[in-house]
């Protein structure tokens, strides 16, 4: 976890690099001239760090996730994903929340052991608070929705979470997720056009709410992911079937 403003600076140039410079994102307090991509939820928010000790020192964030429990989202008024989609039904379950955001890795750990290692410390910090629902904002890259309509009408068909969790988009750029009858749906080009991560959380057992945002500033359409109970055991079960690794 991040212990220091320079760990926060760390993360946040990290960040830039991704969603600034890579997928061409703005938001208003992003610094162009430092190169920090960063936000008021910053402050509040825990920041899990992923560090190769091998890299220069002041260049070893190499991943990050930066965390909300329902405590921290209260300092900062809400949690970050409240501006797209409306929470209240989570927020009024009285389950234990952690909101998970601002997720990326360098482009040189993608594909490898660097999600599994971040996952690792999610479920110690799970474990630990004793979170019950995981859930944030996941983005497909665009927002050009007829290039989008057959994996978010997927996600609508085979994941929609169960009704008792199922969060709902909202705003005047929310759009449904069935955008096509699913007997229209080319399941494997439509999975094959789901971002690697997104797959990744479904493979644990993660759901989504219902409907999309479509977050011009970021250039992203948004989904919200939901990992109840027993995708976070499938969490848990996924880093330590591959033999832990504590980070």
């Amino acid at each position: 976890m991040a212990q220091t403003p320079d760990d926060i600076r760390a993360a946040q140039r990290l960040r830039y690099d991704v969603f600034v410079r890579e997928l061409g994102g703005a938001g208003a307090l992003v610094d162009h001239e430092q190169q920090l991509e960063r936000d008021r939820y910053d402050e509040n928010a825990l920041h899990l760090l992923l560090k190769d000790r091998a890299r220069p020192e002041d260049d070893q964030v190499v991943g990050v996730y930066r965390l909300l429990t329902k405590e921290r989202a209260q300092q900062s008024g809400q949690f970050y994903c409240a501006d797209e989609f409306d929470l209240s039904i989570l927020e009024q379950s009285g389950k234990r929340l952690l909101e998970l955001g601002r997720s990326c890795l360098h482009a040189d750990y993608r594909g490898g052991a660097g999600m599994m290692h971040l996952w690792g410390a999610l479920s110690d910090l799970a474990e630990r608070e004793k979170i019950e629902v995981m859930f944030g904002a996941a983005s497909f890259h665009g927002t050009d929705l007829e290039r989008l309509a057959a994996p978010l009408s997927l996600l609508h068909d085979r994941h929609l979470a169960p009704q008792e969790l199922r969060v709902t988009a909202q705003g005047d750029t929310a759009v449904a997720l069935n955008m096509r009858p699913a007997d229209q749906i080319d399941r494997v080009a439509a999975m094959r056009d789901t971002p690697a991560l997104i797959k990744a959380y479904l493979r644990l057992g993660g759901t989504v709410g219902d409907g999309a945002f479509v977050d011009h500033a970021f250039n992203t359409t948004d989904i919200c992911l939901i990992l109840a109970a027993d995708a976070v055991s499938g969490l848990q079960r996924a880093i330590y079937g591959k033999g832990r690794t504590r980070v």
